[in-house]
Protein backbone atom coordinates (compact mmCIF):
# COMPACT_ATOMS: atom_id res chain seq x y z
CA UNK A 1 0.00 0.00 0.00
CA UNK A 2 3.00 2.16 0.32
CA UNK A 3 2.96 5.40 -2.54
CA UNK A 4 5.58 7.60 -3.84
CA UNK A 5 4.64 10.47 -1.02
CA UNK A 6 4.98 9.11 2.85
CA UNK A 7 2.06 9.44 5.01
CA UNK A 8 4.97 10.79 7.61
CA UNK A 9 8.66 12.13 6.89
CA UNK A 10 10.34 13.62 9.91
CA UNK A 11 13.68 14.68 8.93
CA UNK A 12 16.38 15.98 11.33
CA UNK A 13 14.00 15.63 14.74
CA UNK A 14 15.32 16.92 18.10
CA UNK A 15 13.50 17.26 21.33
CA UNK A 16 15.43 18.50 24.38
CA UNK A 17 14.23 19.73 27.84
CA UNK A 18 16.02 22.41 30.15
CA UNK A 19 15.66 20.84 33.44
CA UNK A 20 18.37 22.54 36.49
CA UNK A 21 20.13 23.80 34.14
CA UNK A 22 20.91 20.82 32.46
CA UNK A 23 19.74 20.18 28.98
CA UNK A 24 18.64 16.72 28.13
CA UNK A 25 18.20 15.74 24.44
CA UNK A 26 15.15 13.32 24.04
CA UNK A 27 15.13 12.80 20.58
CA UNK A 28 18.87 13.60 18.52
CA UNK A 29 18.45 13.59 14.93
CA UNK A 30 15.53 11.34 14.36
CA UNK A 31 15.27 10.57 9.93
CA UNK A 32 11.87 8.54 9.72
CA UNK A 33 9.17 7.62 7.02
CA UNK A 34 6.19 6.26 7.41
CA UNK A 35 4.36 5.53 3.95
CA UNK A 36 0.37 5.01 4.02
CA UNK A 37 -1.29 1.72 5.25
CA UNK A 38 2.38 0.43 6.78
CA UNK A 39 2.19 -0.92 10.71
CA UNK A 40 5.53 0.49 12.00
CA UNK A 41 6.57 -1.00 16.04
CA UNK A 42 8.70 1.52 18.16
CA UNK A 43 10.77 -0.12 20.46
CA UNK A 44 13.99 0.64 23.27
CA UNK A 45 14.40 0.59 26.51
CA UNK A 46 13.03 3.24 29.04
CA UNK A 47 14.08 6.95 28.39
CA UNK A 48 15.45 6.12 24.95
CA UNK A 49 12.74 8.99 23.26
CA UNK A 50 9.77 6.39 22.44
CA UNK A 51 7.47 9.16 24.25
CA UNK A 52 8.64 12.06 23.51
CA UNK A 53 8.41 10.54 18.85
CA UNK A 54 4.65 9.50 19.33
CA UNK A 55 3.61 12.74 21.10
CA UNK A 56 5.54 15.06 18.30
CA UNK A 57 3.63 12.72 15.74
CA UNK A 58 0.85 12.80 17.52
CA UNK A 59 1.21 16.57 17.52
CA UNK A 60 0.73 17.07 21.29
CA UNK A 61 4.28 18.11 21.04
CA UNK A 62 6.49 20.68 18.86
CA UNK A 63 10.36 19.13 18.15
CA UNK A 64 13.21 21.45 18.90
CA UNK A 65 14.52 21.59 15.80
CA UNK A 66 14.01 19.59 12.41
CA UNK A 67 10.77 19.19 9.97
CA UNK A 68 7.90 17.27 10.14
CA UNK A 69 5.08 16.70 7.41
CA UNK A 70 2.12 15.14 7.59
CA UNK A 71 0.29 13.93 4.34
CA UNK A 72 2.79 16.16 2.27
CA UNK A 73 1.63 19.09 4.71
CA UNK A 74 4.37 20.86 7.12
CA UNK A 75 3.34 20.87 10.54
CA UNK A 76 6.38 21.93 13.24
CA UNK A 77 4.98 25.99 12.34
CA UNK A 78 1.35 25.60 12.58
CA UNK A 79 -0.46 27.04 14.93
CA UNK A 80 -2.39 25.47 18.20
CA UNK A 81 -5.81 25.97 16.59
CA UNK A 82 -4.49 24.43 13.13
CA UNK A 83 -2.57 21.67 14.98
CA UNK A 84 -5.95 20.81 17.00
CA UNK A 85 -7.93 20.88 13.98
CA UNK A 86 -5.14 18.44 11.95
CA UNK A 87 -4.75 16.22 14.69
CA UNK A 88 -9.01 15.70 15.28
CA UNK A 89 -8.93 14.59 11.19
CA UNK A 90 -6.06 12.77 10.60
CA UNK A 91 -5.08 10.72 14.05
CA UNK A 92 -6.31 8.83 16.23
CA UNK A 93 -5.20 7.89 19.67
CA UNK A 94 -4.89 4.75 21.69
CA UNK A 95 -3.59 4.88 25.40
CA UNK A 96 -2.28 2.28 27.72
CA UNK A 97 -4.09 3.73 30.28
CA UNK A 98 -7.37 3.85 28.14
CA UNK A 99 -8.15 7.48 29.15
CA UNK A 100 -11.75 7.03 28.85
CA UNK A 101 -14.15 9.43 30.73
CA UNK A 102 -15.73 8.06 33.08
CA UNK A 103 -19.29 10.22 33.63
CA UNK A 104 -19.92 9.49 29.85
CA UNK A 105 -21.44 6.14 28.65
CA UNK A 106 -19.05 3.73 25.95
CA UNK A 107 -20.81 5.86 22.90
CA UNK A 108 -20.80 8.91 23.98
CA UNK A 109 -16.66 8.63 25.14
CA UNK A 110 -16.42 7.06 21.27
CA UNK A 111 -18.40 10.27 20.02
CA UNK A 112 -16.10 12.78 21.55
CA UNK A 113 -13.23 12.99 18.02
CA UNK A 114 -16.52 13.27 16.65
CA UNK A 115 -18.20 16.69 18.28
CA UNK A 116 -15.82 18.69 16.97
CA UNK A 117 -17.06 18.40 13.48
CA UNK A 118 -19.98 20.87 12.75
CA UNK A 119 -20.42 19.30 8.93
CA UNK A 120 -21.69 15.80 10.44
CA UNK A 121 -25.15 15.48 11.76
CA UNK A 122 -26.13 14.30 14.29
CA UNK A 123 -27.85 10.83 13.11
CA UNK A 124 -24.20 10.39 11.07
CA UNK A 125 -22.31 10.58 14.08
CA UNK A 126 -24.58 7.81 15.86
CA UNK A 127 -24.59 5.99 12.72
CA UNK A 128 -20.58 6.21 12.55
CA UNK A 129 -19.96 5.49 16.33
CA UNK A 130 -22.53 2.42 15.85
CA UNK A 131 -20.21 1.55 13.14
CA UNK A 132 -16.90 0.80 14.90
CA UNK A 133 -18.57 -0.44 18.14
CA UNK A 134 -19.71 -3.31 15.91
CA UNK A 135 -16.40 -3.57 14.77
CA UNK A 136 -14.66 -3.79 17.74
CA UNK A 137 -17.43 -6.11 18.74
CA UNK A 138 -18.62 -3.92 21.63
CA UNK A 139 -21.81 -2.87 20.30
CA UNK A 140 -23.79 -4.48 23.07
CA UNK A 141 -22.06 -2.13 25.40
CA UNK A 142 -23.00 1.25 24.31
CA UNK A 143 -25.03 2.28 26.83
CA UNK A 144 -22.32 0.63 29.85
CA UNK A 145 -19.86 3.09 31.82
CA UNK A 146 -16.09 2.43 31.75
CA UNK A 147 -16.18 1.22 35.04
CA UNK A 148 -18.94 -1.70 34.10
CA UNK A 149 -16.17 -2.89 31.60
CA UNK A 150 -13.31 -4.90 31.87
CA UNK A 151 -9.47 -3.71 30.95
CA UNK A 152 -9.67 -5.51 27.36
CA UNK A 153 -13.07 -3.91 27.10
CA UNK A 154 -12.27 -0.26 27.59
CA UNK A 155 -9.29 -0.50 25.39
CA UNK A 156 -11.85 -2.11 22.65
CA UNK A 157 -13.91 0.93 23.33
CA UNK A 158 -10.43 2.84 23.11
CA UNK A 159 -9.68 1.78 19.65
CA UNK A 160 -13.02 2.24 18.65
CA UNK A 161 -12.73 5.79 20.01
CA UNK A 162 -9.52 6.03 17.73
CA UNK A 163 -11.50 5.09 14.43
CA UNK A 164 -14.08 6.74 14.50
CA UNK A 165 -13.21 10.30 12.68
CA UNK A 166 -11.40 7.70 9.95
CA UNK A 167 -8.18 9.49 10.62
CA UNK A 168 -5.23 8.77 8.15
CA UNK A 169 -2.70 7.47 11.18
CA UNK A 170 -3.46 5.69 14.36
CA UNK A 171 -0.71 6.29 17.11
CA UNK A 172 -0.91 3.04 20.10
CA UNK A 173 1.26 3.66 23.32
CA UNK A 174 2.03 0.51 24.70
CA UNK A 175 -1.77 -0.56 24.40
CA UNK A 176 -1.36 -4.05 26.12
CA UNK A 177 0.70 -2.39 28.84
CA UNK A 178 -2.32 -2.56 31.84
CA UNK A 179 -3.88 -5.66 30.22
CA UNK A 180 -3.07 -9.87 31.09
CA UNK A 181 -1.17 -12.02 28.70
CA UNK A 182 -4.69 -13.23 27.17
CA UNK A 183 -6.50 -9.85 26.75
CA UNK A 184 -3.34 -8.41 25.82
CA UNK A 185 -2.65 -11.13 23.03
CA UNK A 186 -6.92 -10.13 21.96
CA UNK A 187 -5.95 -6.55 21.74
CA UNK A 188 -3.27 -7.20 19.69
CA UNK A 189 -5.08 -8.93 17.33
CA UNK A 190 -7.95 -6.53 16.87
CA UNK A 191 -5.23 -4.19 15.75
CA UNK A 192 -3.64 -6.14 13.40
CA UNK A 193 -7.54 -6.50 12.17
CA UNK A 194 -7.46 -3.04 11.47
CA UNK A 195 -4.08 -2.70 9.87
CA UNK A 196 -5.68 -5.18 7.76
CA UNK A 197 -8.68 -3.04 6.98
CA UNK A 198 -5.93 -0.47 5.65
CA UNK A 199 -5.16 1.53 8.37
CA UNK A 200 -1.43 3.33 9.37
CA UNK A 201 -0.62 1.97 12.54
CA UNK A 202 2.62 3.46 14.55
CA UNK A 203 2.97 1.48 17.75
CA UNK A 204 5.36 1.85 20.80
CA UNK A 205 5.65 -1.65 22.72
CA UNK A 206 8.50 -3.11 25.13
CA UNK A 207 7.46 -6.28 23.99
CA UNK A 208 8.93 -7.90 20.88
CA UNK A 209 6.72 -10.51 20.40
CA UNK A 210 4.26 -7.66 19.73
CA UNK A 211 6.65 -5.66 17.88
CA UNK A 212 6.92 -9.09 15.66
CA UNK A 213 3.28 -8.79 14.43
CA UNK A 214 4.04 -5.32 13.10
CA UNK A 215 5.63 -5.36 9.48
CA UNK A 216 8.39 -2.97 10.23
CA UNK A 217 10.09 -2.15 13.47
CA UNK A 218 12.61 0.93 14.48
CA UNK A 219 14.64 0.87 17.79
CA UNK A 220 15.45 3.84 19.60
CA UNK A 221 18.41 4.22 21.93
CA UNK A 222 19.83 7.34 23.20
CA UNK A 223 17.03 9.57 21.24
CA UNK A 224 18.41 7.73 17.70
CA UNK A 225 17.07 5.45 15.64
CA UNK A 226 20.02 2.83 15.82
CA UNK A 227 17.46 0.22 14.06
CA UNK A 228 15.15 0.20 11.54
CA UNK A 229 14.03 -3.56 9.74
CA UNK A 230 10.92 -5.32 8.58
CA UNK A 231 9.49 -7.78 11.25
CA UNK A 232 8.00 -11.36 10.39
CA UNK A 233 4.60 -9.46 10.16
CA UNK A 234 1.17 -10.70 11.83
CA UNK A 235 1.67 -13.72 13.51
CA UNK A 236 -1.69 -13.69 15.97
CA UNK A 237 -4.66 -15.94 15.46
CA UNK A 238 -7.63 -14.03 13.99
CA UNK A 239 -10.29 -12.55 16.41
CA UNK A 240 -13.70 -14.79 16.84
CA UNK A 241 -16.35 -13.29 14.55
CA UNK A 242 -20.34 -13.89 15.47
CA UNK A 243 -20.54 -16.08 12.49
CA UNK A 244 -18.37 -18.21 14.85
CA UNK A 245 -19.62 -21.20 17.52
CA UNK A 246 -20.67 -19.46 20.51
CA UNK A 247 -17.25 -21.05 22.37
CA UNK A 248 -15.02 -19.08 21.01
CA UNK A 249 -17.61 -15.67 21.03
CA UNK A 250 -17.74 -16.23 25.15
CA UNK A 251 -13.65 -15.94 24.96
CA UNK A 252 -13.50 -13.07 23.31
CA UNK A 253 -16.70 -11.45 25.33
CA UNK A 254 -14.74 -11.83 28.49
CA UNK A 255 -12.18 -9.17 27.20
Amino acid sequence: MNSSLPLIKLQGIQKSFLTDELETRALDGVDLQIHSGEFLAVSGPSGCGKSSLLAILGLLDSPSAGSYALAGQSVEALDNRARALLRNRQIGFVFQAFNLISDLTVEDNVALPLSYRSEMSRAERRARVAEVLAQVDMGHRARHYPAQLSGGQQQRVAIARALVGKPSLILADEPTGNLDSRNADLVMQLLADVHAGGATLCMVTHDPRYAAAAQRTISLFDGRVVADMPTLGPTLTPMPTPAQPLAARQTAEQL
